[in-house]
């Protein structure tokens, strides 16, 4: 018989790499290590700027807050926040249409089939009875009302059913995380990383800086953003292009004054060649046009952009290139790629801070000694690819299942072939309402149902065990709407729920 494998603990982390994914790496892994076990450095540069546009975000991150011990009254004072309650969705299926994707779930549990089967049969039987899916989801009234409140802990009270994540000023949260990695142990190097010191068999053993200093470390994150400076320049790692799927290249970002209370959800504006979103903080509003740079040039872009926004512009414009996809492996060798280091899927769904939590909730389920126990990489990197194509899948939903035919642009994603992962689920739901959830999915049902109704993707037929209903739907669900109806003019004007609880200082 053998012995017990020997162990060998990794006592040195070094993430390269400041913004927001280096300091939420930071300080969930500063939460979770013994501070007298592990020494964990982060090396950043005041002469590198970071992308700094990522400003929604999506529920998960009320579970990193409280990971973190994070009072959210003070974050949300701390960084301008507001709340979300969802994203409206404009000119996406067809132009002058608008729906909405709120958070959490819709209506009550009524048997055995999900909540829409139900209401496509009654809206099948009486339109007007059922009313529109939307009227069933308290996050989407409350945000089409301009109100919010934090959830009831009453489970028998209908505010219970309220999911919602935030806005916030990008640089002002890598700010507040870095606060709270600092008081958890973690040191903070200023420099420049150029270059790498490699060991024998092919890790990373050093980073060199730009004013000759090495730092060493067990193990890596790279944090330094699309360049990947470890996981990329230094180990080859190779990458996944996905434009023939989501054809987006390009974004400009623009922040401008605040000119209207702000509302509890994102924006998402489509356009000629691509999107604009129009995110609220307290302090300013947080624009930016996403668009491909095959149909449109950035000129054009930023044009459109400013001749489309209130406010008067708080900076310059801010140009960003970037290939959506991933990298073949996120875990290579000793080193853990995180945020644009790993791959990019462009911000319609605001899942980017999410992937930098979502990874470094995985490593800590996997955390390695320096041995590097290959099966443990091999899962993690398998359930991080799945994850990414599970969220590319549903960002392709949005492009693929329109109308529009008014440019080149929008005939290209109408004709373009999707991924078969994604033509499944497409035929699944037209043909009876049916969605069942895959390995790793970040999007659940209620998320897919609201963007498929939304983006025309209807059943050609009602779910067979939900005819023998028919009777007691006509009778549950206008009590159901009625219910979240009075619960939403219960709940106070979002602006009014900041004042009291949450208004940040003025901004300088």
């Amino acid at each position: 018989m053998s012995g017990p494998a020997s162990f060998d603990p990794v006592r040195s982390i070094l993430i390269v790499g400041g913004g927001t994914a280096g300091w939420i790496a930071a300080a969930m892994l500063a939460r979770s290590l013994p501070r007298d076990r592990v020494r964990i450095t982060l090396l950043e540069s005041e002469e590198i700027g970071t992308v700094g546009v990522g400003e929604a975000t999506i529920p998960p991150i009320r579970e990193l807050n409280a990971m973190l011990g994070i009072d959210e009254d003070a974050f949300v004072r701390a960084t301008q926040a507001s709340f979300k309650l969802g994203i409206a969705f404009e000119d996406w299926h067809s132009v002058g249409e608008r729906y909405f994707h709120p958070f959490g779930r819709f209506g009550a549990s009524l048997g055995t089939l999900p909540f829409q089967s139900y209401w496509h049969e009654l809206s099948r039987r009486d339109a007007d009875r059922a009313g529109p899916l939307l009227a069933y989801s308290l996050p989407g009234m409350a945000a089409a009302a301009g109100r919010f409140c934090r959830p009831s802990p009453d489970p028998r009270n209908a505010l219970s059913n309220i999911s919602y994540a935030f806005h916030f000023d990008a640089s002002l949260y890598a700010r507040f995380l870095r606060s709270v990695a600092e008081g958890g142990g973690v040191e903070r190097v200023e420099g420049r990383a150029v270059a790498t010191r490699m060991t024998a068999d092919g890790a990373i053993e050093a980073v060199v800086l730009s004013d000759g200093r090495t730092l060493d470390a067990d193990f890596f994150i790279d944090a330094s953003g699309f360049r990947g400076l470890l996981i990329e320049e230094a180990l080859k790692t190779g990458y996944e292009d996905w434009r023939h799927w989501l054809p987006c290249d390009s974004a400009i970002a623009l922040p401008t004054s605040a000119h209207e209370p702000p509302r509890p959800y994102t924006r998402s504006i489509a356009g000629p060649a691509g999107w604009q979103w129009r995110i609220p903080l307290q302090h300013r509003t947080g624009n930016g046009h996403v668009f491909c740079s095959a149909f449109l040039s950035a000129d054009e872009a930023e044009a459109q952009l400013r001749s489309s926004v209130a406010g008067r512009p708080l900076a310059e414009a801010k140009r960003l290139r970037f290939t959506t996809g991933r990298r073949r492996v996120a875990w290579n060798r000793n080193v853990l790629a995180v945020g644009l280091a790993a791959g990019f899927l462009e911000p319609l769904e605001s899942t980017s801070i999410h992937l930098v939590q979502s990874a470094i909730t995985r490593l800590l389920a996997l955390f390695p000694d320096r041995g590097f126990a290959p099966a443990d990489l091999a899962y993690y990197n398998h359930a991080t690819a799945r994850e990414y194509e599970r969220i590319r899948d549903f960002l392709v939903l949005h492009y693929h299942a329109t109308e529009r035919r008014d440019s080149a642009f929008w005939e290209h994603c109408r004709a373009m072939a999707i991924p078969d992962t994604l033509r499944e689920r497409l035929d699944l739901y037209r043909s009876r309402g049916r969605f069942f959830p895959a390995e790793f999915d970040l999007f659940l049902e209620p998320s897919w149902v609201a963007v498929m109704e939304g983006q025309g993707v209807r059943p050609a037929a009602p779910d067979p065990l939900a005819a023998v209903h028919a009777e007691r739907l006509a009778e549950l669900l206008p009590r159901i709407r009625g219910t979240i109806a009075a619960a939403v003019t219960a709940m106070p004007p979002h602006e009014r729920f900041i004042a009291e609880h949450c208004r940040a200082p003025a901004a300088a």
